[in-house]
């Protein structure tokens, strides 16, 4: 009788050390569900700053021009106040073009000429239609490849740069494309895009072209 006692009480012991064994495995797999609950969480969903967001849309506005996908750009457009094209880093409201989004996805398929303003040097105004400003002056590097920066100049020459002052409440984006060892780096271009929020989210009120002019 003793000994049934004593078999009972070790019996029981072991069971009581194997518990612990359970509760650490099943505090492992809450920890492994967490884990993978938050890595398989769809990115869309995670927040993004203003900076992440802005260098996202501006990528996907510097694809819509290389692919020459104008209907996809028109996307973009501020939908009250437009867009404003400046052939130099010098913004002339009065003169630069200015497109509504309506106006914009109008005429983007028509042959019709635009003057988008004066060629450096010459002086002679500029005249093409939409797609030919956009692919032969807005797009005329492969700004895909650039070097991307927020709020902050890279391309620097001896145009007057007045974006700020023009569009003070404004964020921008600038794609640069450094110059070659050739021509001193003097040959370098860039593509600044400019935006403001409305509604919730940022939309295009600028384009902006700039290198070095005489």
């Amino acid at each position: 009788m003793k000994k049934l006692f004593f078999l009972i009480i070790i019996l029981t012991t072991v069971a009581c050390k194997k518990n612990p064994e359970k509760f650490v495995n099943e505090h492992a797999d809450s920890f492994r569900k967490v884990v993978d609950s938050t890595n398989n969480k769809n990115e869309s969903n995670i927040p993004l700053n203003k900076e992440e967001s802005l260098k996202k849309i501006n990528e996907g506005i510097i694809q819509s021009l290389q692919e020459k996908n104008y209907k996809n750009f028109a996307e973009y457009i501020h939908p009250q106040k437009g867009v404003r094209f400046s052939m130099y880093a010098f913004v002339n409201p009065e003169q630069d073009k200015k497109f509504s989004k309506t106006d914009f996805e109008k005429y983007q398929p028509s042959k019709t000429l635009f003057t988008w303003g004066a060629m450096d040097g010459t002086g002679d105004l500029y005249k093409a239609s939409i797609n030919d400003y956009l692919g032969k002056w807005v797009y005329s590097k492969d700004f895909a490849t650039g070097q991307v920066s927020f709020n902050e100049f890279q391309g620097s020459g001896n145009s007057l740069n007045n974006l700020k002052k023009i569009y003070p409440n404004a964020d921008f984006t600038e794609n640069f494309i450094k110059g070659s060892d050739a021509n001193s780096g003097m040959d370098w271009k860039c593509l600044r895009l400019v935006f403001e929020e409305f509604q919730g989210k940022y939309y295009l009120v600028g384009v902006i072209n700039d290198q070095w002019t005489i």
